[in-house]
């Protein structure tokens, strides 16, 4: 008895060891494959291949490079200086410069990856080919935070231009029932106003820019040259009036809170530089994209950072950084002080009003472009990827990218967005120095229109100066970037992984 019984205990040790180590080997095999696909690279497109994604090849250098300078100039100048001048005091022309800097030496990485990479999806599709799948994910979830998160900001923002200028031009301003969101940004975290219920200025200039992007690119690429061509003559209005009331004192003491000060304002207004990415993102749509997106990303730069530097400096010429709080620190009232003349800061925000349209615009582009490659890759439903017959424009992406933005631009409050815009910028901006390393040591690649000068000192520094600028931001900006973080891990996990396709 005591025989069969031992005899019995070791046959079901036996079989729970047995068990037990086909469990294990299981596991270490699910594991492998998981590890497998987040490492599974995408592969590289042929070289001088045109493709065939189905959107329509109509996107010219010029418009491309409007494209750039449009979106950049919008969501910086018209915003940045009520964020960072009370942060930088009159040194946020350096705190632009820093920002500049680290665009540039990025810059260079873009033109010579997106040359030799001419795909939609930007740094999403670019880490994808070289990083893996994994790291692609997390460089979409920093993209979409990027642009959506850009669209809602510079929403809110044009809806204090729009009452401006209704203000001038009638003597009346938007009831503030929907004038602004129902929140205050306060030192405790978000307090209801009581005062308002909606900012409705601003979710209708998101849907009047949804409903000229499913009209197709080209259009929209049309309009948004028009409308920046508008905003760099507004902007240089601006600054020549601005300069017959610039009092050199207002400089003094030029850099009240130390380098500090310089650092956290340069990483806020980081978020005035996505316009590289909206050119990138055009690569599927663009003609010779090997030459042209370089071109366009490089003369975006040179455009934008001189426009800044000059509005910033005339600004600071007219009125104390003390005054830079809230409305006071609109270009709107900084030119009324300026001129003494109401009229001419009418003209200024009906400028605003007309060229922030199209920053939206390319923002909600952007975005849904995003969707469009992701989609492709089956990562996110198929659906975002099919391209209507007759626009020739991903329908599905762009109203999604528009329910996204209508939320975020109807009620929360234009600082922390910033902020969220700038983390994910510089993430993507790390991305992409990565990708170019990657290329050349990894898969020898050939640059194609565009070669990095000074390789590879430049993509270092890059990463180096953009992960200063992270070191800069908030922790709360953290916290945030964590929950929207695991949300999208949690996504991946629970559908990529399963359908993903390179």
């Amino acid at each position: 008895m005591c025989q069969c019984f031992t005899n019995k205990q070791l046959i079901g040790n036996a079989y729970a060891a047995s068990l037990m180590a086909a469990i294990s080997e299981t596991s270490d095999g699910l594991d492998r494959s998981m590890l497998k696909q987040i490492l599974r690279r995408k592969a590289l497109p042929e070289l001088n291949s045109e493709g065939s994604s189905g959107l329509l090849r109509n996107i010219t250098l010029f418009q491309l490079t409007l494209m750039g300078i449009g979106s950049t100039l919008g969501t910086g100048i018209f915003f940045a200086l009520a964020e960072t001048v009370p942060i930088a005091g009159p040194a946020v022309v350096l705190s632009f410069a820093l920002a500049a800097v680290t665009a540039a030496l990025t810059a260079l990485c873009y033109a010579e990856v997106s040359s030799s990479l001419p795909v939609s999806g930007s740094s999403y599709t670019f880490t994808y080919m070289t990083l893996g799948q994994g790291a692609a994910m997390l460089v979409a979830a920093c993209l979409l935070l990027e642009w959506g998160i850009a669209g809602a900001a510079v929403a809110v923002g044009w809806s204090s231009y729009l009452n401006d200028l209704i203000f001038i031009a009638t003597g009346h301003e938007i009831p503030m029932a929907i004038q602004t969101s129902p929140f205050l940004d306060g030192p405790d975290g978000w307090v209801l106003t009581g005062e308002s219920y909606i900012n409705l200025p601003a979710v209708a200039l998101v849907w009047m820019c949804t409903i000229l992007l499913l009209r197709g690119s080209r259009e929209s690429a049309i309009v948004n040259a028009v409308l920046t061509l508008s905003k760099l003559g507004v902007l240089a209005l601006f600054v020549i009036l601005a300069l017959f009331a610039f009092e050199q004192q207002n400089f003094v003491p030029f850099m009240p809170f130390g380098i500090e000060g310089v650092g956290a304002a340069a990483a806020i207004v980081f978020f005035s530089f996505i316009g590289l990415d909206a050119v990138v993102n055009a690569s599927e749509e663009a003609i010779n994209p090997q030459r042209n997106i370089p071109l366009a990303i490089i003369v975006a730069l040179i455009v934008v950072t001189s426009v800044y530097v000059l509005v910033a400096v005339s600004s600071l010429g007219v009125q104390p950084a003390s005054d830079f709080q809230g409305h006071d620190a609109s270009l709107t009232t900084i030119l009324q002080r300026a001129t003494h003349t109401p009229w001419l800061g009418g003209v200024l925000a009906a400028g605003a009003v007309l060229s922030i349209f199209s920053v939206t615009l390319v923002c909600l582009y952007g975005q849904s472009r995003i969707f469009f490659a992701m989609a492709r890759d089956k990562m996110i439903p198929e659906v975002l990827c099919k391209v209507d017959p007759h626009s020739r424009s991903p329908r599905a992406g762009i109203l999604l990218s528009s329910v996204m933005v209508t939320p975020l631009a109807a009620v929360v409050p234009s600082h922390m967005l910033w902020s969220m815009v700038s983390l994910g910028t510089l993430i993507t901006f790390i991305a992409v120095a990565i990708a170019l390393v990657v290329l050349r040591s990894y898969y020898k690649r050939v640059p194609q229109g565009y070669r990095t000068p000074w390789y590879p000192i430049v993509p270092i520094l890059s990463i180096a100066s953009c992960l200063y600028l992270l070191l800069s931001l908030h922790a709360t900006v953290y916290h945030l970037f964590g929950i929207w973080l695991l949300f999208v891990i949690a996504f991946y996990l629970l559908y990529s992984l399963k359908r993903a396709t390179t």
